[in-house]
């Protein structure tokens, strides 16, 4: 086989396996090379947000890569045996300072803008809060009822077929589509991380302190995520499972998640329950 043909055919694997690669609704993907599917307005701008700043870095990289081409062939020892005595290009090291500037400039009020859209809560239509333990979560809605839920991860053993491996949870968290959630995170021990890729949501559990943000998901369906804080061992094995369901769906869960989850304190899950996973697992 040439050299031609082989470049070829890699080059075919490469583009089929970054096509593939962008998948990743709600959940990761195998090879998955970019950032998951948005399903909320926050990651949508966050990946516009990112998707500019890549054709921007590809612009600059490109400018300055062709100026040191330019330069290697037009002002080399060959074309030019006499060196210049010039010393100074006032307008030109202007242009090198001030276009820089407003690169940067560009990049914070961009930046700026959706940082503020990220952490303005808006109105919301309901609010959950999360609380992260050493090393599972737990759920409560604070304006729906008194009842609170412990979401701990499954094991091989009880997973059913198709949900993830180290990923499904007992008790998924459940939250009604295209309404605005607010997530009150908070940390029972150490320091949590509550985060979401596909709703572009990532905010500590801190002990002592009660932070906020929201999402609102637009499709039906299952969105997984994980704690993103070192917090212990067991880290890695603390997911987090998000059920967004119709609202009608939503009222009927809730009606059975008062009956089910309000007759005392939630079970705690037992010890060693994540270890024996993290054990099979290697």
């Amino acid at each position: 086989m040439r050299a031609g043909s082989r470049l070829l055919i890699v080059a075919a694997i490469i583009f089929a396996t970054a096509v593939s690669a962008n998948a990743g609704f709600g959940q990761p993907t195998p090879w998955q090379t970019g950032l998951q599917e948005a399903d909320t307005p926050v990651m949508n701008a966050i990946i516009t947000f990112n998707d500019f700043l890549l054709y921007l870095i590809i612009a600059i990289g490109g400018t300055v890569f062709a100026l040191l081409i330019i330069s290697m062939v037009r002002f080399n020892k060959y074309v030019h045996p006499t060196p210049s005595k010039r010393t100074g290009n006032r307008p030109l090291e202007v242009t090198w300072t001030l276009v820089p500037f407003f690169i940067v400039l560009v990049m914070v009020f961009f930046s700026f803008r959706l940082l503020y859209f990220e952490e303005d809560v808006p109105k919301a239509d309901l609010t959950v809060k999360a609380t992260g333990h050493q090393w599972f979560w737990s759920y409560s809605y604070p304006e729906s009822g008194d009842f609170q839920f412990v979401s701990s991860m499954l094991s091989d053993q009880a997973r059913k077929p198709g949900q993830p491996r180290l990923l499904a949870v007992d008790n998924d968290l459940v939250v009604p589509v295209n309404k605005v959630i607010r997530v009150q995170v908070i940390g029972a021990d150490v320091i949590h991380s509550f985060a979401v890729p596909s709703f572009g949501i990532k905010v500590d559990a801190v002990p002592g302190r009660l932070n906020e943000t929201w999402f609102m998901a637009t499709h039906e369906g299952m969105y997984y995520g994980q704690c993103s804080e070192l917090c212990g061992m067991d880290h890695s094995f603390m997911p987090i499972a998000i059920r967004v369901v119709s609202e009608k769906d939503f009222s009927e869960w809730l009606e059975y998640a008062k009956q089910q989850f309000a007759s005392g304190p939630p079970a705690i899950p037992a010890k060693g329950t994540a270890t024996e996973v993290r054990v099979a697992a290697d």
